[in-house]
């Protein structure tokens, strides 16, 4: 797939602000601070496109960004640990939630995790909650590029035990990293397939 155009179109506090549901929908999600924002750059090859932040939290809105005026890739908020009180957490659990439970156009969803850390409790409950859903979503591990390949590996066989648990709905993991330049053609590749395109 070749990225020729890639623009940022709104920031939604809420659903109803969200464009119109007649566009397919690639969601990105993570714990806070997980490197989300870099990765769409890297994938877009945009260095500004997503801002990033070294605050964890930074992300509190849905982020729509038109790709190839085809599709859109959202960068949703963090979960897990940001410096928020209760309250808002809370607001943007339910945000969170309720964009995955009511936006029809979801063609898939990339939950991405820190590689260098065991399977967090956090993102393991909003896995099994996409399963439970039946929501698909493929694993991205990032900042794969500070591990050895043999830890790196070890992680891997960590969540693949889950991935047997989530399965049909978790497909896969793709390692990636924004320094030695891996996971973008994955990445592209997964959402080619949904929208019957070429690869490359």
């Amino acid at each position: 797939m070749n990225l020729i155009k890639a623009e940022f179109i709104t920031s939604s506090a809420n659903l109803k602000s969200c464009p119109p549901m007649n566009t397919p929908e690639f969601a990105f999600i993570g714990r806070s601070n997980v490197g989300k924002s870099s990765l769409i750059n890297f994938i877009t090859n945009r260095k500004k496109l997503a801002k990033v932040s070294q605050t964890p939290g930074k992300t509190r809105l849905i982020n729509h960004f038109l790709i190839n005026d085809q599709w859109y890739l959202v960068d949703l908020p963090g979960y897990g640990f940001a410096r928020l009180s209760r309250s808002e957490r809370e607001s943007l659990e339910k945000l969170i939630y309720s964009y995955f439970s009511e936006r029809k156009n979801i063609e898939h969803t990339f939950v991405l995790v820190d590689s260098r850390l065991e399977p967090q409790v956090n993102d393991i409950s909003f896995m099994a909650w996409l399963a439970s859903r039946k929501i698909g979503f493929t694993i991205v591990f990032t900042k794969s590029d500070k591990l050895s390949k043999g830890k790196l590996a070890k992680n891997m066989t960590h969540y693949m035990t889950y991935l047997t648990e989530f399965r049909p709905y978790a497909t896969e993991i793709i390692p990636s990293s924004i320094l030695d330049h891996s996971g973008k053609e994955e990445i592209l590749e997964v959402i080619a397939n949904y929208l019957d395109e070429p690869s490359s």
